[in-house]
């Protein structure tokens, strides 16, 4: 009898020994533990003995309980009762275990890693459809006396949306496509002294073309701040609808992002042209 319960304390210790951490004082199902639920006189030997003493409280599970770990008087037990090599091929085996363990949890990582990746995509991929998206609503009644169109907005206003266009602009609002080839025919001219957002938008792409940045494109975010910053600033959704217009009728360029698109800077800025993601914009000559 003598002899197993030593021999019970000694294995307790050793599983002690490879785990620092703490186990419970029992095993449970499918649970490692340092002593099997049988030997409940050699653990009450190790706790009266102070071979161990608990060193925290598990609170995974239904109810919480005590980690065991060695003490300094459990060390000194368990190495003049084992053979030190012992000891150490019990911690290789441990050691083994938890590589396993590291292994498993790494995958899950990177599994983890590439979701959130995928997710950023499709953040970016979406993010400028949604804000490019906006309720239209019908122009304001004409004041009575055979106003114009343009008398019967505001200076430096932007258009409202009109039956007569899918993005609140008319025809004759935009630039066309002169004789030459360039932004400039009668079409251009426009009856009222203000200035529409399409016209804002090509004088602003033409100032950007004549300064030190005339060998890049213009970004869309950098052409929206200098639109805000002349005057009235417009709805990012009347600005995208603006661009699409201006594309349409020829007089501006839309150029790709062609990098990741989870790297694309103020995505909130950006334009969807049919499969598409348009972030730069340049004047056609």
């Amino acid at each position: 009898m003598a002899d197993k319960l030593s021999q019970q304390i000694t294995d307790a210790l050793g599983r002690a020994a490879a785990d620092p951490g703490g186990l419970p004082l029992f095993a449970g199902k499918g649970e490692a533990g340092l002593f099997p639920a049988a030997a409940k006189p050699a653990a009450q030997r190790c706790l009266a003995d102070g071979l161990l003493r608990a060193v925290r409280t598990d609170t995974k599970g239904r109810s919480a309980r005590e980690l065991y770990a060695l003490t300094d008087a459990g060390w000194d037990y368990l190495l003049a009762a084992v053979n030190p090599k012992q000891v150490l091929e019990d911690f290789v085996r441990v050691l083994e275990a938890r590589q396993g363990e590291v292994g498993e949890l790494l995958v899950s990582a990177r599994r983890m890693a590439d979701g959130l990746h995928g997710l950023r995509e499709a953040v970016a991929r979406v993010l400028p459809q949604v804000t490019a998206s906006r309720v239209q609503g019908p122009l304001p009644p004409a004041p009575s006396g055979g106003s114009t169109k343009h008398e019967a907005r505001s200076t430096n206003q932007v258009a409202e949306p009109t039956e007569s266009s899918d993005f609140g602009f008319r025809d004759s609002d935009f630039p066309r496509r002169g004789p030459g080839g360039g932004v400039g025919s009668e079409t251009a001219v426009l009856e009222a002294p203000s200035l529409t957002l399409a016209d804002a938008i090509v004088a602003q792409l033409a100032g950007w073309a004549g300064s030190a940045s005339a060998g890049e494109d213009c970004p869309l975010p950098e052409l929206y701040r200098r639109l805000a910053a002349d005057g009235p600033a417009p709805s990012i959704g009347a600005f995208h609808d603006g661009m699409r217009e201006l594309h349409a009728a020829g007089a501006v360029y839309l150029h790709p992002w062609t990098g990741p698109l989870y790297a694309l800077p103020e995505p909130a800025y950006a334009l969807l042209i049919g499969h598409g993601v348009a972030y730069y914009a340049s004047i056609r000559h």
